[in-house]
């Protein structure tokens, strides 16, 4: 882990560790606290609302392995404990959280699971507002109740540092949706790949646009098949760089002060 961190920061790329449930929040603040350059989220992401098993189709090598099965387990939001680590100067914003109607654990009715998600997600948005965070969403298969639940506590004076909807796949339609709440989209690796994605990202203006990595995941041409690292956000700027036009410089400055200024880096 600390080869990567210094691997990534000797190529001058910053980062930001994610937290997706306690112990992962509480993880990334003591990795944050050992660098300079980087800073951490903490929030209880939708996949650890259930607890359940799975191979992630996108991330298997040639022959799948049991160790290559991807488990989760069952949390609620504890905000007493989030609010231990939400003053630590390192975090910078709450997620990543939000709905994830892509793949729903088995054996329990779909609109409960639905609920409880979004139960836990409307805690997040409201510890958020509390505390004057931004938010990092976690959104698949489920922009419009993700938009709605945004939406909601905005109008009524809430997310005043508003957010990002990260690793964004949604529609053209989507992205301009969240940019009317003042949301920003962030793009990983799969535009590297996705034909569908390069479109989408033609359409969004370059100052609505983060980039990331979503580290170890979704590693961007021409590393697939090999683990990411937060260095790999260069290729995402290339990309995103050829289909906007302009040159890698201008991508990753702007995207780069995008990102400061959402999370007041």
């Amino acid at each position: 882990m600390d080869d990567v961190v210094q691997r990534a920061l000797d190529g001058g790329v910053q980062m930001i560790t994610v937290g997706t449930q306690t112990t992962t929040s509480k993880n990334g603040i003591l990795l944050a606290e050992r660098y300079e350059g980087v800073w951490a989220t903490i929030g209880l992401h939708p996949n650890h609302v259930h607890k359940q098993a799975f191979f992630d189709e996108n991330e298997l090598p040639a022959e799948k392995q049991p160790t290559d099965e991807i488990k989760t387990r069952s949390e609620t939001f504890d905000e007493s404990y989030y609010r231990e680590l939400v003053a630590h100067p390192k975090v910078v914003a709450i997620g990543e959280f939000g709905l994830d109607y892509y793949r729903l654990p088995e054996g329990q009715g779909p609109e409960q699971l639905i609920d409880d998600q979004k139960r836990e997600a409307k805690k997040q948005i409201e510890f958020a507002s509390q505390f004057n965070k931004p938010v990092v969403i976690h959104c698949r298969d489920a922009h419009a109740d993700q938009f709605a639940l945004l939406k909601a506590e905005i109008d009524q004076g809430g997310l005043t540092r508003r957010g990002v909807v990260h690793c964004f796949t949604g529609t053209a339609e989507d992205a301009e949706r969240y940019a009317s709440i003042g949301f920003k989209t962030s793009i990983t690796g799969i535009v590297t790949f996705s034909k569908e994605l390069q479109a989408v990202v033609k359409d969004i203006p370059l100052e609505q646009i983060m980039i990331e990595t979503d580290s170890p995941y979704l590693t961007p041409a021409p590393n697939r098949g090999k683990r990411n690292e937060p260095l790999y956000v260069k290729d995402v700027a290339k990309v995103i760089a050829d289909l906007k036009g302009v040159s890698l410089e201008e991508v990753a400055e702007r995207t780069t002060e995008t990102a400061k200024g959402l999370f007041l880096i």
